[in-house]
């Protein structure tokens, strides 16, 4: 809380009330009532890269997405990371079941946000945009996978360990020529979908998001829609494929449901095992799935 009062002091904010938004699992989100009657949210990211990343993705795409309205920016002190202040948008996280209509949108609205060409593979930071190593896709998500390996092997089950290695090497080599690069949202689930009245209003929380390879976005609606309603996954693809020709998932899609689980292990080891524990056992799941061990 102290940090919000922080936050609230910096910006100059006459706030009548504070409403935590607990959908919110890496960053710290408030909504505030103003004192003019407006709602508008403050967000709170973990560190300064995020900060900078989601500022210039949502300068980027104010006028290509539904995405909120930066009105503000504070750039921190020795005790937050920084704020951005946003405007609200009139609608919910589309955590209920996903039907067919709104399935089609999503598709829509997904497709729009992966035909921003990016100058390279990299990311949005306080100092332009900087490039992965060699501007390679590909040889960042190995890269990525080899500084995963050790805390991997901390929690998980030596057996499951040494199948995840295996099956990397596996299936990496048969991925086809990455595609992009262009904006990838990292994190695109229902929870991050706003919609009013069964229609998609806005999409959110653009921290993790980069100049990358489309074939990394598709694991969330996969894993909490697709495998949730499959009837959903059709009319998905008929949406994307009004904007964007959709690519073959099936090679990439496995080889991501993995990649991604792998990931989010470490992440749970870095953010708390035990308050994560649910999400943990999750991913470890999906994993077991991947490498084919029941």
């Amino acid at each position: 809380m102290s940090s919000i009062l922080n936050v609230i002091e910096k910006l100059k904010l006459n706030v009548l009330n504070i409403e935590d938004v607990p959908e919110s699992f890496s960053s710290d989100v408030y909504k505030l009532g103003l004192a003019s009657g407006e709602d508008v949210y403050v967000k709170i990211p973990f560190n300064k890269d995020k900060l900078f990343r989601e500022f210039q993705m949502l300068e980027t795409l104010k006028d290509v997405l539904p995405v909120p309205k930066v009105l503000d920016i504070w750039y921190g002190d020795e005790v937050t990371t920084g704020a951005l202040l946003l405007s609200a948008i009139q609608g919910v996280p589309c955590t209920e079941n996903v039907d067919e209509k709104l399935s089609f949108q999503m598709g829509v609205y997904h497709a729009m946000l992966h035909e921003v060409k990016t100058p390279g593979y990299g990311y949005h930071s306080n100092d332009g945009f900087i490039f992965l190593d060699q501007n390679n896709w590909r040889l960042h998500i190995k890269n990525n996978f080899e500084k995963w390996k050790e805390p991997c092997k901390e929690l998980l089950d030596p057996a499951l360990y040494e199948r995840c290695i295996l099956h990397f090497d596996g299936v990496f080599s048969a991925l086809p020529d990455p595609d992009g690069p262009c904006f990838v949202h990292m994190d695109f689930r229902p929870g991050n979908i706003l919609v009013n009245s069964n229609k998609v209003v806005g999409i959110i929380d653009f921290e993790s998001a980069r100049g990358g390879s489309s074939e990394i976005d598709f694991t969330k609606i996969n894993r909490y829609i697709w495998e949730v309603n499959p009837r959903t996954k059709s009319p998905y693809f008929e949406g994307y494929q009004t904007i964007r020709t959709m690519l073959n998932l099936e090679i990439v899609l496995p080889f991501y449901n993995f990649y991604d689980a792998f990931s989010a292990v470490v992440w749970c080891k870095n953010r708390g095992v035990e308050k994560n524990q649910s999400f943990l056992q999750e991913n470890i799941e999906v994993l077991k799935k991947s490498v084919g061990i029941e």
